[in-house]
């Protein structure tokens, strides 16, 4: 089962403070060891790639806040504990500019890890695709500024990457894992955290967008030229609709001709109510002489962002008749049920097992009493 999602957290900035730091880095490596040794590289990311998981395990580590410095803080935790040659798994990425130095990691991770270019090529393609689809393809407001990477010797992934909402000050955490992964355009997120969807929010990786997908391709494999006239035109003698009503006069004579209103049709009827620049449909006459195969080929492109991809797929609907998605993929759910009995009842096997698997590590992790203690005591705290 794949598993990847995505949490609405509020955004806080204050920095970690070092104590704090030091001991969630030891923590964090303490209990991945216990982990990567009982159960496993596969698990791990498994674990990982689950938003109530990782949210648990950084609390776990010392957060005791669900904000958007769980992300940042436990990924960085786990980047500065783990060893690539001693564990076999390297935390790639990060926040900002890190992130962006993703590829060129996965290119170095690929050698030492002696994977062929074949595979190094797919992990590149992921990272990007990972990201373009998060940031672009689901145009819910966030805008991706962390991206961070999990791959291990075996050439396995997982990435958790988080975007920023400026409106309301909230950050969306997403999640991807590379098992049973075949396709990353048909609605690839599942297991997702989040009590508010976003309205309108245009989501071109579901599954019910696969038309207009393919409608997309089509339109830049057609020449995209023939696209502009269902936009706006930035024509200066055009004339607004304010001004189509005018008196043009200069006699004071009501009877006089320059006295008669005057109604000016528009030149132009756009379609839509946007408007592509000279420079954007550069980009699209561009993406045609490509000629792409697909729409994950047609996304990669560069260039082709979250305005363009709209644009594609309003024209879709409303000239062809192909609608895309515009729900949100987000859901509201529970890690394990609700006590309640909503969404559903609380599945005590699978509970059990989440909290057997964290305490275990504790108890086997190389740490002190009072650190093992402290631990167990915040976990202890979340089970009540």
């Amino acid at each position: 089962m794949q598993r990847k999602g995505f949490v609405n957290l509020p955004l806080h900035t204050d920095h970690t403070p070092r104590w704090l730091w030091h001991r969630m880095v030891k923590l964090s490596g303490a209990i991945t060891e216990v982990i990567l040794e009982e159960y496993g590289h596969e698990e791990f990311l498994n674990r990982i790639s689950n938003p109530y998981w990782f949210q648990a395990f950084s609390c776990v580590i010392g957060f005791d806040w669900h904000s958007s410095g769980t992300t940042t803080t436990t990924c960085g935790a786990l980047r500065a504990s783990l060893n690539a040659e001693e564990h076999g798994i390297a935390v790639l990425g990060g926040k900002g500019k890190n992130s962006l130095k993703t590829p060129g990691q996965l290119l170095r991770m690929g050698d030492e890890f002696n994977l062929s270019d074949k595979t190094t090529d797919y992990l590149v393609r992921s990272s990007k695709l990972s990201a373009k689809i998060d940031n672009s393809c689901i145009q819910d407001k966030y805008t991706l500024y962390q991206h961070n990477f999990f791959l291990t010797e075996e050439g396995s992934w997982a990435v958790v990457q988080q975007g920023m909402n400026l409106d309301n000050k909230y950050a969306r955490r997403y999640h991807w894992m590379s098992t049973d992964l075949d396709e990353f355009l048909s609605s690839p997120h599942t297991a997702i955290e989040c009590d508010k969807k976003e309205p309108d929010t245009l989501d071109m990786s579901s599954k019910d967008s696969r038309e207009a997908r393919d409608i997309s391709v089509d339109l830049i494999n057609d020449n995209p030229e023939h696209l502009r006239t269902y936009f706006k035109r930035k024509d200066p003698k055009q004339t607004l609709l304010s001004d189509y009503f005018n008196l043009d006069s200069t006699d004071d004579d009501p009877t006089s001709f320059n006295n008669q209103p005057n109604f000016t049709m528009p030149s132009h009827h756009p379609v839509l109510d946007m408007d592509l620049s000279d420079r954007e449909f550069e980009v699209l006459k561009n993406a045609y002489e490509v000629q792409p195969d697909n729409y994950r080929e047609l996304i990669s492109l560069k260039g082709i962002g979250p305005k363009k991809i709209r644009a594609l797929a309003l024209i879709s609907d409303l000239v062809y008749g192909k609608k895309a998605s515009w729900e949100d993929p987000v859901k509201y759910s529970f890690a394990h049920g609700g006590k309640d009995g909503f969404p559903y009842p609380v599945d005590r096997e699978v509970y059990d097992h989440s909290i057997q698997t964290i305490k275990d590590s504790l108890e086997q992790a190389k740490l002190d009493n009072k650190e093992k203690h402290d631990a167990i005591k915040r976990l202890t705290k979340y089970i009540q």
